[in-house]
C-alpha cells in the first residue's frame, strides 16, 4: 500500500516537471498567451491514475511555473495579486486534470477494442480539461485585465484567451490521441 502511494507521488512529480518542461515549447501567440504541449502531461495522468491525480499534477505544473518566475502578475496590491497568480496558475492547471472523468469510458472502449469511441473519449477528455482551463483564464481576463481591453470586457477576453486556448486544445487532443491509442499501456494501469 505504501509503496503504491510513494508511486503515485513519483509519477505526479514527474509528469508535473514534464508538463513544466513541455511549456517551453510553445508558440507565442501576437497578442499574448501561448500554445504549448503542458496539458498532455497532465492529461496522461488524468487518463492513467484518475481525476484527482490529474488535478494534483496540474497544480505541480503551476506551483513550478510559480517557483520558477514563469508568471505574468497584474500590478496590483498583493491580495489582488496573489488572487490573480492562483487563478491563473494554480487552478487553471489543475482544472486540466478534471479531463479524468472520462477515464473510465476510455478503458472500457479500449478493453471493447472500440478504437474510435476511445479516440472520443480522450478528445472529450482535452476538450473538459482545457474548457475548465479556458474558462478560468477568462474569468481572471475580466476581473484582472480589463484595463488592456479595447471595447466590451466580456467579448475581449472570451477571443483573447480563445485565440490560443483553441489551438492548445486541438494541439493537446491530436497528440494525446496518437499517443493513447498508439502506446495504451501507458495509460492501462494493472493496479
Amino acid at each position: 500500500m505504501r509503496n503504491k502511494k510513494l508511486l503515485l507521488m513519483l509519477e505526479i512529480a514527474i509528469f508535473g516537471a514534464l508538463g513544466f518542461v513541455l511549456d517551453f515549447i510553445a508558440f507565442s501567440m501576437p497578442q499574448g498567451g501561448s500554445v504549448s504541449l503542458v496539458m498532455i502531461p497532465i492529461i496522461l495522468m488524468a487518463f492513467r491514475r484518475g481525476m484527482g491525480a490529474g488535478i494534483l499534477t496540474g497544480l505541480v505544473v503551476g506551483l513550478l511555473q510559480l517557483v520558477t518566475g514563469r508568471v505574468y502578475v497584474v500590478p496590483l496590491s498583493f491580495g489582488f495579486a496573489f488572487t490573480q497568480v492562483t487563478l491563473d496558475y494554480l487552478v487553471a492547471f489543475a482544472s486540466v486534470g478534471v479531463a479524468g472523468i472520462m477515464r473510465s469510458a476510455y478503458l472500457k472502449n479500449l478493453r471493447n477494442v472500440s478504437r474510435g469511441k476511445a479516440v472520443s473519449s480522450i478528445v472529450a477528455g482535452a476538450l473538459i480539461g482545457a474548457f475548465l482551463r479556458y474558462l478560468v483564464h477568462v474569468i481572471v481576463g475580466i476581473w484582472f485585465f480589463s484595463e488592456f481591453a479595447t471595447g466590451n470586457v466580456y467579448i475581449y477576453s472570451l477571443v483573447y484567451n480563445a485565440t490560443y486556448m483553441v489551438p492548445a486544445f486541438l494541439l493537446t487532443a491530436f497528440v494525446c490521441s496518437i499517443l493513447f491509442i498508439a502506446a495504451p499501456r501507458l495509460i492501462d494501469v494493472k493496479e
